[in-house]
């Protein structure tokens, strides 16, 4: 492998699906792993340790320990070697290492030296990020505490599993009280009828002395007044869980668009500043607080943000349109992500929308992975969804992608 190019795992593809697949949000498992993060400097006797996730183009610092850090460029990183590797990588000393001696870790604080890193390997094989511990002085691990970070790095991608379980529980539980919701509403119209048919039956008989008529019809005011009430409880349910704050915020599987927003601009604020680049996040105020499936929608729009900003010159800008489109049928997400870029020849356009598009250099250097926008096409299509691009040679590119949300 030449020096100059990244180290890319033969399935990498593969491997990006495998972490698509966890849905993670970067920004909020600080707490989740902060204990195990902490346990590997512990064990190791460093001062540094971090839980990488790594992407088409990021590496995403989930949690840390020692080094306040949440994301670099993946070229940037230590951790793309070891995602290679079957059990581990080691570098004595960071400094003497031409891949990694000019790096601004190195270079500056913390002025690592000492690296240990090893893989997040999932039950299939994939390696979707690393457990590293860092020192500012050389190091030696014994074999036992070798072991023990394989033991913590299989502890962190168990937890990963329990939270996508409880994600994919807690999403059905949620369809399981939409369904409530809607049997409550369905109900109430007929029963209501019911209830008022009995009401004039009852009137009748009492003016025409039928007695039985009368029982009979106490008796169908009395059931359907019962059921009404039931029918009524469940909804008064669901209105006081949403007026708690369950459905705003709280409810993970769903959120809304200035939720969306302040997400993307936490994650991906940071890239452009690097750049130099303007960043906005535009939301519809009509719509603006309709909840959404937040389903791969991070992964998605994430991909799109770096690889416009990967093809912005510093000065340029990127900018993220948000609204949901109600429509008869079913309402539809709409991303649009637009920067003011080198744009792209109209056969790269057409090799993104078939799944066949290459990899090409950023517009200051930065490494092209080709296989980010790939992941987007197949995360919409899985989706239900379409993508179209419009681009203007040296005026720069609109990816817009439309989601149905099923879930009114």
């Amino acid at each position: 492998m030449p020096e100059n190019l990244p180290p890319i795992p033969d399935n990498e593809m593969q491997r990006l699906l495998t972490l698509s697949d966890f849905d993670i949000d970067y920004s909020d498992h600080q707490g989740t792993f902060k204990d195990l993060a902490k346990l590997a400097a512990k064990v190791t006797g460093t001062t540094i340790s971090l839980v990488n996730l790594i992407d088409s183009l990021t590496q995403w610092t989930i949690s840390n320990f020692g080094l306040d850090l949440d994301q670099m460029l993946r070229e940037d990183s230590v951790c793309q070697y070891t995602i290679m590797e079957p059990e581990s990588f080691e570098v004595a000393d960071l400094s003497e290492d031409n891949r990694f001696k000019d790096k601004f870790y190195v270079t500056g604080d913390p002025k690592v030296r000492y690296y240990y890193g090893v893989p997040l390997k999932t039950s299939g094989g994939m390696h979707i990020g690393a457990l590293c511990v860092l020192d500012r002085e050389r190091r030696t691990l014994d074999p036992e505490k070798i072991e023990l970070m394989k033991i913590i790095a299989d502890e962190i991608v168990s937890r990963l599993k329990t939270y996508k379980v409880l994600e994919t529980l807690r999403a059905k539980l949620n369809d399981a009280k939409q369904t409530q919701k809607k049997v409550a509403h369905d109900i109430r119209g007929p029963l209501g009828g019911i209830v008022g048919l009995a009401q004039i039956i009852r009137d009748q008989g009492d003016s025409n002395q039928m007695d039985e008529v009368l029982e009979f019809a106490n008796l169908i005011h009395k059931s359907g007044n019962s059921i009404l009430d039931l029918a009524e409880e469940i909804l008064e349910s669901h209105k006081e869980k949403k007026i708690s704050g369950q459905s705003n915020g709280q409810d993970k599987n769903r959120f809304d668009l200035i939720m969306f927003k302040d997400k993307l601009v936490k994650l991906y604020g940071p890239q452009a500043v690097h750049k130099n680049i303007t960043f906005y996040v535009n939301t519809s105020p009509l719509t603006e607080h309709i909840p959404v499936s937040k389903s791969k929608l991070l992964q998605i729009t994430g991909n799109l943000i770096s690889n416009a900003i990967k093809f912005t010159p510093p000065g340029g800008s990127v900018t993220v349109d948000l609204q949901l489109i109600i429509n008869p049928d079913v309402p539809t997400l709409q991303i649009a992500v637009i920067d003011t870029g080198v744009g792209m020849p109209e056969e790269s356009r057409q090799a993104i929308l078939s799944g066949s598009a290459t990899s090409t250099g950023g517009t200051v250097g930065e490494q092209g992975f080709g296989f980010g926008l790939a992941l987007v096409k197949h995360l919409v299509d899985s989706l239900d969804g379409n993508m179209v691009i419009e681009s203007v040679i040296g005026e720069g590119t609109t990816f817009e992608v439309n989601l149905p949300q099923h879930i009114y």
